[in-house]
């Protein structure tokens, strides 16, 4: 049998996606013998890949699929060592083929993707061979799927994604799914890490607590230099410590300061209105670094998150948020690209 003629490398190239002279070997090797040659560029693919596997991946994209109706939505996170891999057309194809995977099979984490079963192959031999095609390392390594009444998602630049699930009324559904667009836009860029002050560790939030103290006076100190006012000193930091004793207790001590500096008592009540307003902004500041509805609404800073959905309809209520970033948490390797041309050159 003959070995590699155009058109047995053109076709064989149209069905492997292998480099022209990759299929030239391979049908070499093999003889000309089409399935073989493709067998081969696997087997070689897979030992390359291998290879590759040592490579940190922490560029690549972030991918939501929303179906028809709201109701289910698939966030993946798959990575490439580039982000000029990140933007190739086979790429993107295959982090969409995954993300319909996983929402087809409800697959829910990247162990069970890493574990199911893809076009007839296993996952990993099916990543594998991608990666052999493409020529980087690539990784599957986040995945989730949400479902609830109403569901959306939104993603900026593939770098950053964001689901969130609500339950409302059924005349509600349409709206609410508008609504957990621009929420999902809000998420994206605030980085909220839980949906309300509720959801915030006690632990987290005694630790937090004396850090902004110790913040806020050593801006304090600054600002003494500098012969500026002072920055008020909270006592806490989240609405989970403002108990009703607490909120009494800053209530009557503001009565009492307001009395000992003259003012009438018919007009304390208002005052302090206004005043235990300010007090508990200033010492509820961990709730809107850290919890979605506490924090000003970016499309609307006249209101928080929580006041928009109100807003929007009464019957809405957020009950799941998911936010991946892309390459958060890796481990980047720093390139030092004069040694690297040195120790290839053998300086």
């Amino acid at each position: 049998m003959a070995g590699a003629t155009p058109k047995l490398i053109k076709e064989l190239r149209e069905k492997s996606g292998a480099g022209m002279l990759d299929c030239k070997k391979a049908l070499n090797e093999c003889n000309g013998d089409l399935e073989e040659a493709q067998k081969w560029l696997r087997e070689q693919g897979l030992a390359k890949a291998a290879k590759k596997s040592a490579n940190v991946a922490a560029e690549g994209i972030v991918t939501i699929l929303v179906n028809e109706d709201n109701t289910k939505a698939t966030m993946t996170e798959v990575n490439s060592q580039t982000d000029f891999v990140a933007k190739n057309e086979q790429f993107l194809n295959l982090t969409k083929a995954i993300t319909e995977h996983a929402q087809v099979n409800a697959i829910a984490d990247a162990e069970s993707l890493a574990s199911s079963t893809i076009d007839g192959q296993d996952f990993t031999t099916y990543l594998n061979e991608k990666i052999a095609v493409i020529g980087e390392n690539l990784v599957a390594r986040k995945v989730v799927n949400v479902e609830g009444t109403v569901v959306n998602g939104y993603v900026h630049m593939g770098k950053v994604g964001v689901v969130l699930s609500a339950k409302c009324s059924d005349e509600a559904k349409e709206k609410t799914a508008e609504l957990l667009k621009k929420v999902a836009m809000h998420a994206a860029s605030m980085k909220p890490s839980v949906i309300s002050y509720k959801d915030l560790a006690a632990d987290f939030i005694e630790s937090e607590n004396k850090a902004i103290i110790a913040d806020i006076e050593k801006e304090n100190e600054e600002l003494v230099r500098l012969g500026k006012p002072l920055k008020n000193i909270p006592e806490y930091v989240s609405m989970q410590q403002l108990t009703d004793e607490a909120i009494a207790a800053a209530e009557a001590k503001m009565k009492e300061e307001l009395l000992a500096e003259g003012k009438p008592e018919k007009i304390i009540g208002n005052i302090v209105k206004g005043k235990i307003a300010r007090w508990i902004e200033d010492n509820t500041q961990l709730d809107k670094t850290h919890a979605l509805l506490s924090q000003t609404y970016v499309m609307d800073d006249s209101m928080t998150v929580e006041q928009a959905i109100k807003a929007c309809d009464e019957s809405i209520e957020l009950v799941e948020y998911v936010r991946f970033e892309l390459g958060e948490g890796i481990e980047k390797k720093e390139e030092d690209f004069a040694a690297e041309v040195a120790a290839q050159m053998g300086n």
